[in-house]
């Protein structure tokens, strides 16, 4: 016991040598790593965020658009503050939603020449 003792002793003086020379070998790697999660991650999120809130500033009333929850309606009226969107679904049904809830618009084809069959 007393030897394994001894023989960890020198080790463990060595240690910071060791590590040090680890953290100069690995350092291009971690700099390396950040880049790459740069480049996959996080600027190709940024970039959706930014087309998303250029969607979401450029709704206007009339626009068709669909909500995240899968709802379709025409966009009738926004809040005083802007973050809020009144969809009218149906004749008689208006809905309020948060602006973010927006999914995106959809094509400007009306919902009932869609379904007609072709008349070939």
């Amino acid at each position: 016991m007393i030897s394994l003792l001894a023989e960890a002793e020198p080790a463990a003086q060595q240690a910071p040598q060791n590590l040090g020379d680890l953290l100069r070998q690995m350092m291009p790697m971690l700099v390396m790593m950040a880049m790459l999660m740069y480049f996959i991650v996080i600027r190709p999120q940024s970039s959706e965020r930014k087309q998303r809130e250029k969607l979401l500033s450029g709704l206007k009333r009339n626009d068709r658009v669909v909500t995240f929850s899968g709802i379709i309606g025409t966009v009738t009226n926004f809040s005083s503050d802007g973050k809020e969107v009144t969809l009218r679904v149906d004749d008689n049904v208006k809905l309020q939603f948060l602006r973010t809830a927006i999914q995106g618009p959809l094509s400007d084809t009306p919902p009932a020449e869609t379904n007609k069959p072709s008349a070939s």
